[in-house]
């Protein structure tokens, strides 16, 4: 097992199954969790407290903010959402594998200070499919609809900026669960392997 955990991040346009593809992640990646992040939005209905988000007050993450307690933050939507230094740094040290479900400028701002992770994009087939997946979902206006695929076509084409890009097939959750699988695996025999090397000085 590394030294320290393997953080994972996997970004995605919204309606293209990332949360499912880490949910089922985390039932096979043996001592995997998931790293919450914070958010200033109210909870909707079904919401869990520190399983979907950690729930606090705009003054609240302003105050971290000014504490300098965050890793990432953005402001969307009219809310912010961040990543709390103490709370990936104890799930580090405790896990193999931190999965994280960060947008783009999320990734963009770990990268900044340089925290280490292993990067995958989850690509629809098509921006056709994906404007269908999100309709199928419902609950959501044709007008919304619209201004989730120009944000998606603005994330697709950040998406080489990542470790590895997988298609996420129509259809097909579990071949895309085996194929991050075996990419996560694969970066962990990788750290297994650093971590026996001699220490030659």
């Amino acid at each position: 097992m590394p030294k320290q955990g393997l953080l994972v991040i996997i970004s995605s346009p919204s309606g293209n199954g990332k949360d499912t593809v880490i949910n089922a992640l985390l039932k096979i990646i043996p001592n995997s969790v998931r790293l919450v992040t914070t958010t200033s939005r109210p909870p909707r209905p079904g919401n869990v407290e520190g399983v979907d988000y950690y729930f606090i007050s705009k003054d609240e993450f302003e105050n971290k903010i000014k504490n300098n307690e965050f890793l990432e933050y953005n402001f969307y939507a009219g809310n912010y959402y961040g990543t709390e230094k103490s709370r990936l740094e104890d799930l580090l040290n405790t896990n193999s594998v931190v999965f994280s479900a960060i947008e783009v400028n999320g990734k963009r701002n770990l990268d900044k200070v340089g925290v280490k992770n292993l990067s995958i994009f989850l690509l629809p087939d098509s921006l056709e499919i994906l404007k269908d997946r999100i309709r199928k979902r419902g609950g959501v206006s044709e007008e919304l609809i619209k201004e989730r695929m120009k944000i998606a076509e603005k994330e697709i084409s950040a998406a080489p900026e990542y470790d590895y890009q997988v298609v996420n097939k129509n259809g097909k959750i579990e071949e895309t669960i085996d194929k991050l699988a075996k990419i996560i695996n694969s970066e962990l025999t990788k750290l297994q392997n650093i971590d026996k090397e001699p220490n030659l000085r």
